[in-house]
């Protein structure tokens, strides 16, 4: 109930915004003055060549490197509003799962142009976000340009999904198999797990971004009676029966390599768990959704069909 009416809350403001935000407000040199708050956006702006007119990124901007100098303004979902004045923003540009509330209304009552945008787990949706984007940062050529890019490398991604579902399928032999996770022609069931320390460690279900990467590189979410992400537990790993186990680098890192993982409840007693079926990718790069998808989909395929 929490979280609807949260949604329901950020819906109205986006409406409002949306009512009361006119034209670009532009700097008195010529420029804007943007502060981005998603590492998606970020390295969106920066491909759409608007670094120059960067003041300031949350601490999820990572890629490019350049986006790490930025003046910080805090984690997306933590944003203070004195830091974010301090920057003097002509434009705060959002997704709208940033926060809180009370954070944006703050920013809209100082008539700082904030604009909030869908994050669409879906590779039109990232089109869509990406001009919306160059039209806010007065790049709409180059916003046309990059998005004819990304068409052409999500045709070739789709390529190399197709190439590692058939090299998995030729390596699993005949269905049923003794030792083979599923039988040919079937998707690997990857559990996906999120953890920025053992003491925080949560599963996707339905709805994430996990969830359409693993639709997008042709595997199947082993957890799908629920939305979102739940905290693990034995029972549901053991459940699940993943043939894969997915995390982040970040998280990978955090739990201290693969045995570190391995003791987070039930993942030792999955199959995933007991072959040491596990496979690790870049957070922004795999979970972002930003211009870098298709080559995020494509290497996400090779590793999960080779793994599992």
């Amino acid at each position: 109930m929490q979280l609807l009416n949260r949604r329901r809350c950020v819906v109205g403001l986006a409406a409002s915004l949306v009512a009361t935000q006119g034209p670009v407000a532009w700097a008195k040199d010529g420029q804007q003055r943007i502060v981005s708050v998603g590492g998606a956006l970020t390295e969106t702006l920066f491909a759409l060549g608007a670094q120059a007119d960067l003041v300031g990124a949350d601490t999820t901007s990572l890629h490019p490197e350049a986006a790490r100098r930025l003046p910080s303004v805090g984690y997306a979902r933590a944003l203070s509003a004195e830091g974010l004045l301090s920057l003097r923003p002509s434009l705060v540009v959002a997704t709208k799962d940033a926060g809180p509330l009370p954070v944006l209304r703050q920013l809209e009552a100082a008539r700082v142009r904030l604009v909030l945008l869908d994050a669409d787990h879906r590779f039109e949706g990232v089109l869509a976000r990406t001009r919306r984007l160059a039209e806010l940062c007065g790049r709409a050529a180059a916003g046309q340009t990059l998005a004819a890019q990304m068409q052409q490398d999500w045709q070739a991604a789709q390529a190399s999904v197709k190439a590692a579902v058939q090299v998995r399928q030729r390596s699993q032999g005949s269905p049923g198999s003794p030792g083979s996770p599923g039988s040919t022609g079937t998707r690997p069931k990857v559990l996906f797990v999120l953890s920025h320390s053992m003491a925080q460690v949560r599963v996707s279900g339905r709805d994430t971004a996990a969830d359409a990467m693993l639709a997008y590189a042709g595997a199947a979410n082993a957890l799908t009676s629920f939305d979102g992400y739940k905290p693990l537990t034995p029972e549901a790993a053991i459940a699940a029966a993943p043939d894969i186990i997915l995390v982040t680098d970040q998280g990978l890192q955090a739990a201290g390599g693969i045995d570190g993982l391995l003791s987070a409840p039930g993942l030792a007693q999955t199959p995933a768990g007991r072959a040491r079926r596990v496979v690790a990718q870049d957070a922004l790069l795999m979970l972002g959704f930003g211009p870098r998808l298709p080559q995020a989909v494509a290497a996400l395929a090779r590793a999960l069909h080779s793994a599992g």
